[in-house]
């Protein structure tokens, strides 16, 4: 009879701790960050932290057509930089706005402080358009934007973001219209931009 006790006595302290984990593990379904990535209509549902560590809301970009790029400092695609610059001076005046998202996820190629980076772009390549703070783009760690992106153009093979400056070009509704890979230049973008900014 006692040994009966004892097993019933495991079987329920075993059901529930079940059913603790069970509560705890649909409670993380719902984690704020999860939701508002799963429900998210539009890049406009997100806020980020700029270069200089102040709150953006891409929502103040509605109406522009955005560039959405991960950047880096020490890559054989850094240069795309002169390229991005020569897209913002160009299109500026008509609606574009350029996002650059630093990322040190591909072969240590960004691991400079904001401050470096910030100074970096300015002094080799003049870069007036917005960076944001460092974020990871891949992985558990991924920005919810990025995650966000990725679902609504996986690219090739799979979602993830293959290596710097994969680009993502989002219309004037939010909406992502497009992504390219790293070896697609900027200006190999530029009648894909004109065409959403109405020339």
């Amino acid at each position: 009879m006692r040994k009966h006790s004892v097993l019933f006595g495991v079987l329920l302290g075993a059901a529930l701790l079940g059913g603790t984990l069970l509560f705890a593990g649909s409670k993380a379904k719902n984690h704020p960050k999860e939701k508002t990535m799963s429900e998210a209509a539009s890049v406009y549902d997100f806020k980020e932290t700029m270069n200089d560590g102040k709150e953006k809301s891409l929502a103040d970009y509605k109406g522009k057509v955005l560039l959405i790029v991960n950047v880096a400092s020490k890559c054989g695609f850094t240069p795309q930089y002169k390229g991005l610059e020569a897209l913002y001076r160009k299109y500026e005046g008509q609606g574009l706005v350029i996002l650059g998202f630093p990322c040190d996820q591909f072969g240590h190629q960004e691991p400079g402080s904001a401050e470096e980076i910030k100074s970096f772009c300015e002094v080799n390549f003049g870069v007036t358009f917005p960076l944001f703070k460092k974020i990871e783009v891949n992985g558990d760690g991924a920005d919810p934007l990025y995650n966000y992106l990725k679902g609504q153009a996986p690219g090739f093979l799979n979602e993830a973001i293959k290596w710097n400056f994969t680009k993502f070009l989002v219309g004037k509704d939010g909406k992502v219209v497009d992504r390219f890979g790293s070896a697609t230049t900027p200006e190999k973008i530029d009648p894909e931009i004109a065409k959403l900014l109405g020339k």
